[in-house]
């Protein structure tokens, strides 16, 4: 898990770092005076390595960055405040960023629930919650978010089809559950590494180029279907309506024969794909 590392502010330990060889030779020139020739070795090995001490410390941080301290394979802790900072000497610093990120995966070709092949992408907004996690629990967490996403989205695409045949049930073009359950499965897929999903979506959805032109000719015939089944619903209404204000108006009585025969004219009329052409009854010549 991520912790805090052990840091000092910069400014001070970098005056620290000028002031130390300052100290260091007027020490060194002391010592000769006094013909301390061992002690003005140490004093030289001592200095050098104090010295090398304090600038390996040195770190500087923008914002939404941050360091991973390891100091001799041990995890010393992580860095996150932006600024000039000392910390561990002799580490290494291995940086992170926080910023949040976009990946677009590449469009796929999926088999749906129904089995049809389809095309799906998707944009994952994503970015890195616990530094420890991301730096040594995978060994790169942009690849692993890459690869998580796009298994996600294959696996989202088996379980719904492209279009829902039964009221209620879910498919690819219901936007909203869809970005839902993906979020979901990708939080639970990268959170070993680390990582934050804020959001997912779906970006390119079609049929693929081998059926395409087959499951629009069924769209087409669907919707002709639906329209066809409005406008007879439609005008059975009108019919109904018609003979109901016949009889009440008593303007005309018809006999059963002719109730038919005057519903089948109505419904030709108004079901009708052209124009009517009215036939006007002259009578009969005799």
């Amino acid at each position: 898990m991520e912790r805090r590392a052990f840091r000092l502010p910069g400014f001070p330990m970098l005056l620290v770092a000028i002031v130390q060889p300052i100290a260091t030779v007027a020490w060194l020139r002391y010592l000769d005076a006094q013909q301390e020739h061992l002690a003005s070795t140490l004093v030289v090995i001592f200095g050098s390595l104090v010295l090398l001490a304090l600038w390996t410390g040195f770190l500087v941080l923008s914002p939404n960055e941050s360091r991973v301290v390891l100091f001799f394979g041990w995890y010393a802790g992580t860095v996150r405040r932006p600024g000039f900072h000392w910390t561990v000497p002799f580490s290494r610093k291995r940086k992170i960023s926080l910023r949040v990120r976009n990946f677009e995966s590449a469009v796929l070709k999926v088999a749906d629930a129904d089995g049809n092949p389809v095309q799906i992408g998707a944009v994952v907004v994503w970015r890195v919650f616990d530094t420890a996690k991301a730096a040594f629990a995978v060994s790169d967490h942009v690849q692993y978010v890459a690869v998580q996403a796009e298994a996600a989205v294959r696996h989202l695409a088996t379980l719904h089809p492209y279009e829902s045949h039964e009221s209620g049930t879910p498919s690819l073009r219901d936007a909203a559950v869809v970005s839902a359950e993906l979020t979901d499965e990708l939080r639970d897929r990268v959170a070993l590494a680390g990582i934050e999903v804020l959001e997912s979506r779906i970006t390119h959805l079609a049929y693929a180029p081998e059926i395409a032109q087959a499951m629009l000719a069924r769209q087409q015939a669907n919707a002709i279907v639906a329209a066809r089944f409005k406008i007879v619903e439609g005008a059975v209404g009108m019919v109904e309506l018609a003979l109901g204000r016949l009889r009440e108006r008593e303007i005309v009585e018809l006999d059963e024969e002719r109730k038919a025969q005057m519903v089948a004219n109505l419904l030709v009329v108004l079901c009708g794909d052209r124009a009517a052409q009215p036939v006007v009854n002259a009578g009969t010549l005799y």
